[in-house]
Order: C-alpha cells, then sequence, then structure tokens
C-alpha cells in the first residue's frame, strides 16, 4: 500500500464520512462511503489514513462485484496476480482469490478437511497468520469482501502488532529487536504415514524467508512485533528450547485480547486491512454448519521487511520481490 508521511499521520474530515473505533487498539468502522463509487481524493486518503491508524477498517453495505473491487484496491497500490488460485476462483479476473466454505486446500493431497486441520494446526494458535507471511516481500494489505455467508458463525479476528510490541516491557523490547526468525510453509505439519503427497508438494514448492523479529512500519515509522502462529519456525541463533519459548511468549503476547478485534460477517462487509501490523484469525466454527461462506479478496504488492537495525529480510528459498 503506497502513501507519503504526511498522509500516514492524518487526514481532513470528510462530511459524510465517519471513522467509528470498534476496539481499543485496532479496528474502525466508516460509514457514508460507496466504495463502487469513483471516489475523489479526499476520500482514498481518509480511508489510508484510517487503515494505517486502526490497522484494520469495515465498511458495510457495500455492492462491489469483480471489476469494482479491483479498481478500488488499485487506488491504494498494485494488486498481487496470484500464479496459483483457490479452485472458485473467478475467471478473468486474476487479482481475485475466492475462497468458498472451506480450506483452499481441503480435500487435496488425498486428506479430507478434518485430516488436514489435524495434521497442520500443531497448536491453538496454528491459525493467526499475515497473508503470504513466508515470502520475502509479503502484501502490504488485503481487501475481503462478503458474497454469502452464514447467519451465524464465521467472524474474523484481527491483532495489532505494533500495539502487542509497545505492551511488551523496555527490555524485552530491546532484546527482540536484535532477532531474526526464519518463516516459511508447512511448520508443524504432521506427516501421514507412508507417502505424503503435501510433504513432496512443499518440497517441491517451499518457500522460506529470514524476517526480522521486529520489523519498522515503512509509511507510519512504528516498531511491528513481527510474528505469528502460522508461518515462524524457529528464531535464528537461539536455541530450539530458547526460541520455542520466546516464541510461545511472543505469539501469546501478539494475540492478547485487549490488542485485538472481532468483526461479524455480513453480505456485501468489506474489511480492508495493513498486513505489515496485524495477524488475523480465520473462522474454524463453520465447518459442521449447513451454510455457505463465499469470500473474495484483493491483495495488494508489499515491500521487503526492515529490522531496526535498517537490515532488510534475507530470501532463503521460493521467492524473490515482486516475482510471485
Amino acid at each position: 500500500m503506497t502513501t507519503d508521511r504526511a498522509t500516514a499521520q492524518a487526514a481532513e474530515p470528510i462530511a459524510g464520512i465517519e471513522v467509528k473505533p470498534a476496539a481499543g487498539h485496532i479496528g474502525a468502522e466508516i460509514t457514508g462511503v460507496d466504495l463502487a463509487a469513483d471516489l475523489d481524493d479526499a476520500v482514498i486518503a481518509a480511508i489510508r489514513a484510517a487503515v494505517l491508524r486502526w490497522k484494520v477498517v469495515f465498511f458495510r453495505e457495500q455492492h462491489l462485484d469483480h471489476a469494482g473491487h479491483i479498481a478500488f484496491a488499485r487506488r491504494f497500490g498494485t494488486p498481487v496476480v496470484l500464479p496459483r488460485r483457490g479452485k472458485a476462483s473467478p475467471p478473468g479476473f486474476p487479482e481475485v482469490e475466492t475462497t468458498a466454505d472451506r480450506l483452499e486446500l481441503g480435500g487435496r493431497f488425498g486428506m479430507d478437511h478434518e485430516e488436514w486441520l489435524h495434521r497442520r494446526r500443531h497448536t491453538l494458535l496454528r491459525g493467526w497468520h499475515c497473508d503470504h507471511g513466508a515470502r520475502i516481500d509479503p502484501p502490504a494489505a488485503t481487501i475481503l469482501r462478503a458474497d454469502t455467508v452464514p447467519p451465524y458463525g464465521g467472524d474474523t479476528t484481527w491483532s495489532n502488532l505494533a500495539a502487542a510490541y509497545a505492551g511488551l516491557s523496555a527490555p524485552l523490547r530491546e532484546f527482540v529487536s536484535t532477532l531474526r526468525a526464519e518463516h516459511r510453509l508447512g511448520v508443524g505439519y504432521q506427516p501421514r504415514p507412508g507417502d505424503d503427497a503435501y510433504v513432496r508438494h512443499l518440497l517441491d514448492h517451499q518457500i522460506a524467508t529470514h524476517h526480522p523479529l521486529v520489523r519498522v512500519h515503512p509509511e507510519t515509522g512504528e516498531r511491528i512485533l513481527y510474528v505469528n502462529g502460522y508461518y515462524v519456525d524457529h528464531i535464528t541463533g537461539l536455541s530450539r528450547a530458547e526460541s520455542q519459548a520466546l516464541l510461545d511468549l511472543l505469539v501469546d503476547q501478539a494475540v492478547r485480547p485487549e490488542y485485538t478485534v472481532r468483526f461479524r460477517w455480513e453480505p456485501g462487509s468489506v474489511a480492508f486491512w495493513d498486513n505489515r501490523a496485524t495477524i488475523h484469525l480465520a473462522p474454524s466454527d463453520t465447518a459442521h454448519l449447513d451454510h455457505p461462506r463465499i469470500m473474495h479478496r484483493v491483495m495488494l504488492a508489499g515491500d521487503v521487511p526492515v529490522g531496526v537495525d535498517g537490515k532488510p529480510s534475507k530470501a532463503l528459498v521460493g521467492s524473490e520481490p515482486g516475482v510471485w
């Protein structure tokens, strides 16, 4: 997501548009905006400022189609075109990825949905993630819209990683700012006995990167506790035991309830979040419900994270900046 420092600090209030905070540290609902309209630059600036301030913003009762979704995203950056998308994704709109009902990989690699969840979720915090965090340049932002949602269940939760970092004690903030961690695909996956098609897939398509444990936000200058339960394998330079103990502490810190916001989806709802400063938790309470949940997302190209020491992340395998 592109902007300048002046815009990141504040935007002029716009008549008829209201930004209503949803929680103490993260989340705001924006009213008075039709995302399908040809919005002027002042409205775009106000939305951008709200995303940077509140990390995730919500819009309700929107009427975006795929083309409108992409057009809105382009006002904030360059949409990512994925080389492979979920099978429900719309043809003719390569920037849009659609998720329908269950996780994209459910039913693939010889596993049903339940076995897939069992083998990959080795901890209760495994679901917390940023989008494509194993890449050298994870997306800057994601814009997700609800097409069809169940009448209950299916909420998404986000956490503010800048607030989580600020909430650490000063000595711990100083220590973790010196460290790096390896982020990669398949962390904690429990292989099937014998041949495992997903293990072979990981070996052929592995992505891994050394990211700073604390990254500096490129637009706001905030320090971000750059951890999650999905991609982070270990902290480099520490023993495995030390790494796991510290990661457990930091991920627990990152998802403390006071740093989170939970959003109840409705058809036409849109969430727009800063993928550099948040992690989110997709719902796991709908698999047993006989109700579809169809969502469409567009991601914006991001930059290479930079640590407090000014050094950028280092790709280990599988990704390079700007190449998907």
